[in-house]
């Protein structure tokens, strides 16, 4: 994971407290990144500067990358993380967790991509890495509200790269399917709730819908993002399923 450098780089990380985006803030620092990592929570560790920021809300933003500034100078990169999933049938979706999954998936991503890029393209230079997810390529029972927010992150990804495409900044999209997190657990836990199979029953169930037939772990997701911050590429969205 070390091969891509990234000395010089100051790298924002949104949810990056857990899962996937504490496993890219470790391998960003470890490729000698400055690193912002960006959550509700807060996360401590060596080489990560914590900062707490809720992405539903526009001052908490604004706040959080104004101390990112302050502590590490412009912000070169941005991994879009932070979001959140829930399923339920369409006539049991609330208005609130429909609002709740958009502001979280989509509008942070949007706005949290809107924060960055007059310094970016002052720079002539940066990488912006979305995480969506496989449900953002296709659709699945339950979970209409985050299946339309990852359509989102990807629509939107594919309109900035488009919009900056010369400028030096480049965009993808990152398409992991059913990755060992603690989002995959509450799938799991739902699961097992409303079935009555057991977690192990539960987790091959989720699987056999990743097209590998296996769960992907953190680390796979976080090489993938790195490769992206480190090439050229724009437009893209990467699946790991």
């Amino acid at each position: 994971m070390n091969e891509i450098d990234l000395r010089g780089q100051h790298i924002v990380i949104t949810g990056a407290s857990r899962g996937i985006g504490l496993a890219v803030a470790r391998a960003c620092a470890a490729a000698g990144a400055s690193v912002s990592g960006m959550s509700r929570a807060g996360t401590s560790e060596p080489g990560i500067a914590a900062i707490r920021c809720d992405i539903t809300d526009a001052t908490s933003i604004a706040e959080a990358f104004t101390t990112a500034r302050e502590r590490h100078g412009p912000v070169t990169m941005l991994v879009n993380n932070a979001g959140i999933a829930a399923s339920a049938p369409l006539g049991r979706t609330s208005d609130e967790l429909w609002d709740r999954i958009i502001a979280t998936n989509l509008t942070g991503t949007f706005r949290c991509s809107r924060a960055v890029i007059d310094e970016m393209r002052a720079a002539k230079f940066g990488r912006i890495v979305n995480v969506a997810s496989i449900a953002g390529l296709y659709g699945a029972p339950y979970i209409s509200a985050y299946c339309a927010s990852k359509h989102g992150v990807i629509g939107l990804t594919r309109a900035l790269a488009a919009e900056f495409a010369g400028s030096g900044i480049c965009i993808n999209a990152i398409c992991p399917g059913y990755t060992a997190t603690d989002m995959m657990q509450q799938a799991v836990d739902q699961i097992v709730a409303h079935t009555g199979v057991s977690a192990e029953q539960a987790r091959a169930q989720l699987a056999a819908m990743n097209p590998s037939g296996q769960i992907i772990e953190v680390g796979s997701v976080a090489r993938s993002v790195l490769e992206l911050l480190g090439s050229e590429r724009n437009g893209e969205e990467l699946v790991l399923a």
